[in-house]
């Protein structure tokens, strides 16, 4: 039975299937057709700006800054600055389109360096994974530098057409153009950009955390697990196969954590009421522990919960199994190694600052600890009272009970897959053991995976329909927007409604401009570990020697794993970002480069011409039918993520639920609680 759950989980966590579950956790995060609905409005009031500045002309130099202005060229002429806003536009667009297209054929090459790389890693010959690994990895280096010059590049010029926005708006509240509410609006807007850069801002440094963070516990994997095998008695493998799943889980659920945070788009900005809420969120947010530390803090979640369902699996209903918990031949608790990791692991959470997660992950640790000592303690005469018999049992389940609502939290936050992949080499070597894991243990933890798996669709389906519902609604918006310009006579647009268009062009401008500061973050991301793969890994791997006790699975193997592991979150990353790249391709060949085109017509022509008019009047309707195509491909997408969500569900409840044996329905209970406990809304609420 054992064999068989374990053959199952490895057919539904295969790499192409962990690809795709990436893709349905990520969905939220990564619909880039969504994120683009306002670059039709932004290329539209483009448009309406070269009409305005047909209008007359005034100058916004009334109070310059002490040393200039640093984006403006023509404070002079009100005219100018809109055609400067204009052609920085332009410009921003059709790099992007280049960029992105270049992108999407950068990071198709990636997985054919990948299954080279996974052929070398499953040669047994050492020197011919160090003659030719580093050449396919430093391939999917070269790639992630490209492409991550490529989209700075890109967010460069969004950044300048905001910049110059911003600065031409403030140009305006200088020279008092504005007076009463509509001044504190205008002021509200220049803040709340400036939160969105400080935001951005604190991202970058909190990528930079995690990837060290990253480093920290590769290298602190490879120490434990030496350790922990030259202390481990012998016969005891399998729980040293344990500790090395734990360890590759956390560093995963860690390049997890960091993609989640990438992609995660804030929205609270425009819920800022006032100039005093905005100052005050941004000197919150400087204060406040970040959302990589508590990513941090979660992906230990994986080696707690192993630690603890070790010493479940000696709770037989309700009794305790004294016999297979004390060693006769080396005279030792067999929890006295769990004892010593979750020791390990409340030290390692020291160093995290203080918070109600950390604390929790510390608190487990306590009772994992205590009940260890307890068990340690009656375990040599293989009995103790009833009345404590009870308690112990009932910590126990309760400490397990904790252990996975932690880890669902941790699934949640981090958006890590329910379903974890056995490394390959572990995999290969536990399959020799005739068995594998106490059998209750085993359909147990597959229960639990199954149940995460659900929960975690069912929560990911609920936060994309909120998705599309908000950019239904945003769209009657826009639409009314876009009508309302298109009714504009020259004569009648006053100052008032041309700085409303501006405002709402950066706020456009500035959606499509978040998005490519995440996918900076993505290449960021995949050069640093393909960077820690090269350097640390590949040093530690070389440098171990194969006794480790002549163990089966020795550190050499685990060394291997970590590499593959590395090498495969790079390249899942980079499968997300060719599936982004190939959407904003085809949104923007088939919906925006037309009218970005017609954009660079419109300022080029003579205002004074009929024919100026016409093609003011097109670009308008084609921006109206780009809204409503770009809706219709969110909504074309939304159909999809169900119908794949559903077939992924049915697969797994199909393969892995059906061979389960039929287990207590206090158990059932317990786990679906734990589970719901970990997917909710307040816990998730508190790191956007």
């Amino acid at each position: 039975m054992d064999s068989q759950i374990a053959k199952k989980n490895q057919s539904l966590t295969t790499a192409e299937e962990m690809r795709n579950q990436t893709k349905l956790v990520m969905q939220p995060y990564a619909n880039w057709e969504e994120y683009l609905t306002p670059a039709p409005l932004a290329i539209a009031i483009l448009g309406e700006l070269v009409f305005i500045s047909s209008k007359d002309d005034f100058s916004i130099n009334k109070n310059p800054p002490k040393d200039g202005y640093k984006y403006i060229r023509y404070p002079d002429s009100f005219r100018a600055c809109l055609m400067q806003v204009c052609n920085s536009g332009w410009w921003a667009f059709n790099e992007a389109h280049k960029n992105m297209d270049q992108i999407r054929l950068h990071t198709m090459a990636v997985p054919d360096y990948m299954k080279t790389a996974v052929k070398i890693l499953f040669q047994g010959n050492d020197e011919v994974v160090q003659a030719h690994l580093p050449d396919q990895l430093e391939n999917i280096h070269v790639i992630a530098v490209d492409c991550l010059e490529l989209a700075n590049s890109t967010e460069k010029r969004f950044t300048d057409v905001i910049n110059i926005i911003q600065e031409l708006l403030e140009a305006c509240v200088n020279a008092e153009y504005f007076y009463g509410e509509e001044l504190d609006a205008i002021k509200k807007k220049l803040n709340v950009a400036k939160l969105q850069k400080l935001s951005a801002k604190n991202e970058a440094k909190g990528l930079k955390k995690a990837m060290e963070a990253m480093e920290e516990q590769l290298k602190e994997a490879h120490e434990i697990y030496n350790k922990a095998m030259d202390s481990l008695p012998s016969g005891w493998e399998m729980i040293g196969m344990d500790l090395a799943a734990g360890l590759t889980e956390s560093i995963t659920s860690l390049v997890n954590g960091a993609i989640a945070i990438s992609r995660q788009v804030p929205d609270h900005f425009e819920a800022l009421k006032n100039i005093s809420d905005t100052k005050n969120y941004i000197t919150s947010q400087e204060s406040a522990v970040d959302g990589f530390d508590v990513i941090n803090i979660y992906s230990k979640s994986a080696e707690i919960l192993m630690c603890t369902e070790f010493v479940q699996k000696f709770v037989k209903e309700n009794t305790i199994n004294w016999k297979d918990l004390y060693g006769q031949k080396n005279k030792v608790t067999v929890t006295a190694f769990q004892a010593d990791q979750f020791k390990r692991i409340k030290e390692s959470l020291e160093k995290s600052p203080k918070c109600q997660e950390k604390e929790k992950a510390q608190n487990m640790c306590d009772e994992g600890i205590e009940i260890c000592k307890e068990l340690a303690k009656y375990a040599p005469e293989g009995k103790c009272e009833d009345a404590k018999t009870n308690e112990l049992i009932e910590r126990i389940r309760n400490l397990i009970k904790s252990a996975r609502s932690f880890d669902s939290e941790s699934k949640d936050i981090t958006k890590s897959p329910a379903l974890a992949p056995k490394p390959p080499m572990m995999y290969k070597e536990e399959s020799k053991f005739d068995k594998m894991r106490a059998s209750e243990r085993a359909s147990n933890n597959a229960r639990f995976r199954i149940e995460q798996s659900h929960a975690q669709l069912d929560k990911t389906r609920g936060i994309y329909n909120k998705g599309v519902e908000n950019m239904e609604k945003n769209q009657k918006e826009l639409t009314d927007i876009l009508i309302n310009m298109r009714n504009c006579k020259v004569k009648e647009i006053d100052f008032k409604t041309t700085i409303k268009m501006l405002v709402k062009g950066m706020d456009a401008m500035g959606r499509v401009k978040e998005q490519w500061e995440k996918m900076v973050r993505f290449f960021q991301m995949v050069s640093n570990i393909v960077k820690i793969s090269l350097t640390r890994t590949l040093k530690d791997f070389l440098s171990t020697s194969e006794k480790t006790k002549d163990l089966c699975y020795n550190s050499k193997l685990f060394s291997k794993d970590l590499l593959y592991n590395q090498a495969f979150q790079a390249t899942n990353i980079a499968n997300l970002v060719y599936m982004i790249s190939t959407t904003y391709t085809e949104v923007s060949t088939n919906h925006l480069m037309d009218r970005v085109s017609s954009l660079g017509k419109l300022m080029a022509m003579d205002k004074e011409k009929p024919e100026f008019l016409s093609e003011r009047q097109q670009l308008q309707n084609s921006c109206d039918e780009a809204q409503k195509a770009i809706l219709r491909l969110v909504l074309k997408n939304k159909d999809e993520f169900e119908r794949k969500s559903a077939a992924r569900l049915e697969k797994i409840d199909k393969e892995l639920l059906a061979i389960l044996p039929a287990a207590a329905p206090e158990e059932i209970k317990s786990i679906q609680e734990a589970v719901k406990s970990g997917f909710t809304e307040e816990e998730e609420a508190s790191y956007y």
